[in-house]
This record gives structure tokens, C-alpha cells and sequence, in this order.
């Protein structure tokens, strides 16, 4: 029989105790919304050596949690994540469905992130850590061993937080000091350390124009920000009825997604393209890009399969960065921007974490500016 762990409050020196079982939504398999199981028997997890148990107050709605459920990652998927976001896809295969390619363990609890409190510490962690507010770096790098451009998916290669519970490397938890409300700092991990990791790969630098593709999801809100915090030039490239939400994020101009960004632009008028798009308006952010120019992408949620003329590329001089590796500095410095109030997430709407077959609904419908978040009782 399973019995509380007992913890030590490291301020008090009292014991509090953490319940041997929690409430949490298991992904069961591949496919549609129907493989979210919200369950209140699932154990809670030990901390091994090196890592902490944190109660997770709030945790994000990402891309990402629909592109893992669905399979959509696989080769056998050739189009965009709306066309099996609700029944999944018959093509996907298990064996490449997940960010890694290797085939995933089920069942599995998702949530790539987590803003929560550490409740308890494995060995060789001081207990000192418990308490602190935290939010968990969603790369991981500590279970590869810090291997050049290796890493784990919060939420996908481990568990993470759509539950009341997790665990996660103490190195890789980070405290953060600020003002924020818990659900603020649950926007942060996933999309402004993919944010910021493009524009990290891509050297965007004071003076440059950018054009950000899908401006008014997690990512490219994110990205908006954190563009225009290293002094460049925003495009936006989202819904018109959000042209206003654009602009309050700090972008110049507002193009709708259906209307051409060559048209509004003109050619070689950008020096960087931030794409999480991809799909048919692939060849005009090609268009649009200056001699010398750099196109970062990490993600097609229009679709996977563009048409790529190869004279484009070298005959401009253009750079390609595919991003999804995150050098260990991108996390450290969304921490620094975060506590010197340089940044603050756009919150778009709150859920219970049991009605989360609700909230990825509402990501998909495209029809809530800012970030979708579950919020987590104790």
C-alpha cells in the first residue's frame, strides 16, 4: 500500500506531507482528443538524485501537446495539425511520432510547461530549494548527458505537467523572482524559449526588420517581444481582427495571415524571417527576404511539405536555421529578462486542468489571442 511522503520544510524545519496519489490527464496513445484521460489515482513521483518534486500551480497549452497526441511529428503526416487535431492521423506512425523519433511510452503525462513549487528533493540537492517558486527548462539536457544537440521533451521524452505533481532536474528548475502571477510565469518555458531561440540561431540584431508568421500564437507573440527587445523592426503576420494586440506587443505593421506578404512588403524587404508556419506561404517569406538574408523555423502548422525553389536559396545567399536544440543560455536569459520586467506574457484565457480537452478546442479555433493555461489546484 502506498503510503504520503513526508517532507521537510526547509525555512521551518517542519514536516508537511505529499500525497502518494494526485490528479492529472494521461495521454494514452496516439490519436484524438479522446486519449486525454483526466484521472485523480495516478502516483505521485519520487524525486530521483538530482531531482525535485514540484507541485504545478499552472502549466501552458502548447502546439506541441496537440502535435504529440496526434502523432503529427511522423513522416507518414504530410499536411498541417488542424487536418487531425481532434481524431488524429491514420498515416502517423509510432515508431517516428514523437520530437525525438523514438517511440513513445505510454501512458504519458504532457505539459512542456511547468511554473509550480518545489515540495521536495532527491539526494544530492539541497533542501534549501523547497519552497522556491520555479519554472522547469522544457529542453532537458541532463538526461543526455549534455550531448551536442541531444535533448528531452518536457511533457513528451518524460513526464510533465498537466498534473498536480511532477519531478525534473534540479539544474535545469529554475527559481525565479518576480511579480508575476503563476499562470504569467507558466506562459514562459515552451514558447519564449523557442522564440528566443530563433532569434538567438538566426543573429537578429538593433536595426534589422523581422517577419514573424503566426504573431498572435504562444511562439510568435513571444517572439514579437523578444524581437523588439533586441531593437528590430516587427512584421506581423497573424488575423487582422489581433492588428491591435500586434501592435500593443510592440510590431510596426500587421499583415493579415491570408494576405500576401509580398504584396505588402515588396521583395528583398526583410532582413529575418521567424517562421512557425510554413505550408502554401512558404516561397513568399523567400521572396520577401533581402540578398543575405536568414530564415528560422520551428514549426508548420499550415504543413510540413512546402515547394523550395534551390535557386532562391543560393542565388540570394540565404541561411536556413531549422530550431529546435536550445543552447543552455537561451533559459538562463528568459530567466534575466523576466526578473528585470523586460518581457511580460500576453495571457489569453484560463482552464481548469480537467477541462482540457477544452482548452486545446479553443488553441486549434485560432479565435483567443495570447496564451491558453490550465490552472492547477493543490
Amino acid at each position: 500500500m502506498s503510503h504520503a511522503i513526508e517532507v521537510r520544510e526547509a525555512s521551518s524545519g517542519s514536516r508537511t506531507k505529499v500525497p502518494a496519489t494526485m490528479s492529472g490527464v494521461l495521454l494514452l496513445g496516439h490519436g484524438g482528443l479522446e486519449k486525454l484521460e483526466f484521472r485523480d489515482d495516478i502516483p505521485v513521483p519520487k524525486p530521483a538524485p538530482g531531482e525535485v518534486l514540484i507541485r504545478v500551480a499552472a502549466a501552458g497549452v502548447n502546439n506541441t501537446d496537440i502535435n504529440t497526441r496526434i502523432g503529427w511529428y511522423s513522416k507518414g503526416v504530410k499536411s498541417g495539425t488542424g487536418a487531425g487535431a481532434t481524431t488524429g492521423f491514420e498515416s502517423s506512425q509510432d515508431d517516428d511520432a514523437s520530437w525525438s523519433g523514438v517511440p513513445m511510452s505510454f501512458p504519458r503525462i504532457q505539459g512542456a510547461d511547468c511554473c509550480g513549487y518545489i515540495v521536495a528533493v532527491g539526494d544530492g540537492v539541497s533542501p534549501e530549494r523547497i519552497g522556491e517558486r520555479v519554472i522547469v527548462r522544457n529542453m532537458l539536457r541532463s538526461y543526455v548527458d549534455y550531448r551536442p544537440w541531444d535533448c528531452w521533451t518536457f511533457g513528451s521524452e518524460c513526464d510533465g505537467a498537466f498534473a498536480q505533481y511532477t519531478k525534473a532536474p534540479s539544474r535545469e528548475t529554475y527559481k525565479v523572482e518576480c511579480d508575476w502571477s503563476d499562470v504569467e510565469l507558466a506562459s514562459i518555458p515552451c514558447a519564449y524559449s523557442t522564440a528566443e531561440g530563433m532569434l538567438h540561431r538566426a543573429g537578429v540584431k538593433a536595426g534589422e526588420h523581422v517577419l514573424i508568421t503566426g504573431a498572435s500564437g504562444g511562439v510568435g507573440s513571444a517572439a514579437v517581444q523578444l524581437a523588439k527587445r533586441r531593437g528590430a523592426s516587427v512584421t506581423a503576420v497573424a488575423s487582422k481582427s489581433k492588428a491591435d494586440e500586434m501592435r500593443a506587443l510592440g510590431a510596426e505593421r500587421v499583415i493579415g495571415r491570408d494576405e500576401s506578404v509580398v504584396g505588402h512588403l515588396g521583395k528583398e524587404s526583410v532582413d529575418v524571417v521567424i517562421d512557425v508556419v510554413a505550408g502554401p506561404a512558404f516561397a513568399g517569406l523567400l521572396d520577401v527576404l533581402k540578398r543575405g538574408g536568414r530564415y528560422a523555423v520551428a514549426g508548420a502548422i499550415a504543413g510540413p511539405i512546402v515547394e523550395l525553389d534551390v535557386r532562391t536559396l543560393y542565388l540570394k545567399d540565404l541561411s536556413f536555421f531549422g530550431c529546435t536544440f536550445q543552447d543552455d543560455m537561451i533559459f538562463t536569459n528568459l530567466v534575466s529578462y523576466i526578473e528585470r520586467g523586460e518581457i511580460r506574457p500576453n495571457v489569453g484565457k484560463t482552464y481548469p486542468l480537467e477541462r482540457i480537452v477544452e482548452a486545446q478546442q479553443d488553441f486549434l479555433s485560432k479565435s483567443i489571442g495570447g496564451k491558453l493555461v490550465l490552472v492547477i489546484p493543490e
